[in-house]
């Protein structure tokens, strides 16, 4: 029995969280606190498995208490978002200090969405359940391999990623190191759509390298970082001699629109000139298309367990023998790059 301890200062979202909540067998809402005092009292007394808490909060806002909870006594949290562009840059903070997930609060109509409300929150408290906390402290102990700014790379060469949970903080581990005259990068990652913005933009003023949400028709030109719009596949196609992005919202594919199946398998024909990694998930989306790349010649490597917050993805791409080298997170981007060096 997974136990969940709800903070939010809403009676009614406290309510509707806890009715979604106990309509799995395997999860048992423990307790409900106003704020994060009365949380924080609760969870020594309740010891509870895993945490969903809300951003805005009277007398203490969610991502200081995060903080706290996190040098003090850290453990699972998912987030309840807003999913709007001005409550994404607070979430994707609360990523980076240590939260596991989001989610979108649930609305006080999510009865006529409850089957669908209940089954992914249900998925994201079970993922969080599991989810390796140490892992990027796993990765502060493993020597930094040095990236050379000096470097020269084919000039067909498309380096490529694929992410779910604990993406957006692998992926920022992978780019910032990127020199600013690497091949291009596309990525899939599991993500809503206003908060894949938001992400691109965070990248982007972190790194040497330019990233941005990719946009139809945009040319894969070196020190660019292109990142699928949430709810929109990114395939990459060939339009007058150069590669180029293209969207569309084709069905799901693994459950996921971006999905890394399709991103993926867009880059067989030129997989000889392709390194392709996976990243901390849940699922196997990613998977079987890695292998076929690798099969069609191209470089393909995953994230270590020790180093991934969800290690589900990788290990998929492990099993079916689609990885040439599984690496930790602080030497993915070097692997990367050291795969379509000019030699």
């Amino acid at each position: 029995m997974i136990k969940v301890l709800i903070v939010d200062d809403s009676p009614s979202l406290r309510a509707i969280l806890t009715g979604v909540l106990e309509l799995a067998q395997d999860i048992k809402v423990v307790g409900a606190a106003e704020d994060p005092y009365e949380a924080r009292e609760m969870i020594k007394k309740l010891n509870p498995d895993v945490l969903t808490l809300d951003i805005e909060m009277p007398r203490m806002n969610g991502l200081s208490f995060l903080k706290n909870l996190m040098r003090l006594r850290p453990m699972p949290v998912i987030m309840l978002s807003t999913l709007t562009q001005q409550g994404s840059p607070a979430t994707l903070e609360a990523l980076e200090l240590g939260a596991i997930d989001f989610i979108a609060k649930p609305t006080t109509n999510v009865a006529a969405q409850l089957s669908a409300y209940a089954e992914t929150l249900h998925q994201k408290i079970r993922i969080a359940r599991q989810a390796n906390l140490y892992a990027f402290r796993a990765d502060k102990d493993v020597q930094q391999l040095p990236v050379s700014q000096h470097a020269q790379f084919k000039s067909s060469a498309v380096l490529a990623l694929g992410a779910s949970t604990g993406g957006t903080e692998a992926l920022r581990e992978v780019l910032v190191r990127l020199p600013k005259h690497c091949p291009p990068v596309v990525i899939a990652q599991h993500i809503p759509p206003v908060f894949s913005t938001s992400f691109a933009l965070r990248m982007d003023r972190c790194c040497e390298v330019r990233v941005k949400e990719a946009e139809e028709g945009d040319v894969l030109i070196p020190g660019q970082v292109f990142v699928a719009p949430g709810d929109m596949h990114l395939k990459v196609v060939q339009k007058g001699g150069r590669l180029q992005c293209h969207l569309c919202q084709s069905e799901k594919v693994n459950r996921h629109r971006p999905s890394v199946d399709v991103l993926f398998d867009s880059l067989l024909p030129w997989a000889k000139h392709v390194c392709a990694g996976l990243l901390t998930g849940m699922g196997s989306d990613g998977a079987a298309a890695l292998l076929r790349l690798r099969e069609a010649g191209a470089k393909t490597l995953a994230q270590d367990e020790a180093t991934s917050v969800v290690w589900g993805m990788p290990r998929a791409a492990v099993e079916m023998k689609a990885v040439e080298k599984v690496v930790s997170l602080s030497k993915v981007t070097v692997e990367l790059l050291n795969a379509v060096k000019r030699q």
